[in-house]
């Protein structure tokens, strides 16, 4: 059964940096998206950063809000994906989600796209 498991949150002060780690087990495949997701209380959940396991050129994609500032990355022999983060703003205070997409079509920028999901790692940022 795959599971992931997120650590790392935590609380910091605007301009700060968090690592959050993501490790997953369980996986019988590799997935099509592995992503980073975060939900603020009465907001919507939104797309932080993902990219595409399978794809040789690793590329990552970032949401605008925190593009320049986070960085996804996957440590495969640790069976990990990483989202440092960096520069924090209060903004980006919230519950923080690693994801992971199997056997599916369409983008891998959206939520419905992904089966599997973390409990979550509090983030939150004071001015």
């Amino acid at each position: 059964q795959v599971h992931l498991v997120e650590s790392g949150g935590g609380s910091v002060q605007a301009g700060g940096s968090l690592r959050l780690s993501c490790v997953a087990s369980g996986f019988t495949e590799s997935p099509d998206c592995m992503g980073w997701f975060r939900q603020a209380p009465g907001k919507e959940r939104e797309r932080v950063a993902h990219f595409y396991p399978t794809t040789v050129s690793g590329a990552a994609y970032y949401a605008d809000s925190v593009k320049g500032r986070f960085t996804i990355s996957q440590d495969t022999a640790r069976n990990t994906v990483v989202l440092v983060m960096n520069s924090l703003k209060p903004e980006d205070t919230a519950m923080y989600y690693c994801a992971a997409a199997f056997r599916g079509e369409g983008t891998c920028f959206g939520t419905q796209r992904y089966q599997y999901w973390g409990q979550g790692t509090q983030v939150s940022v004071s001015s």
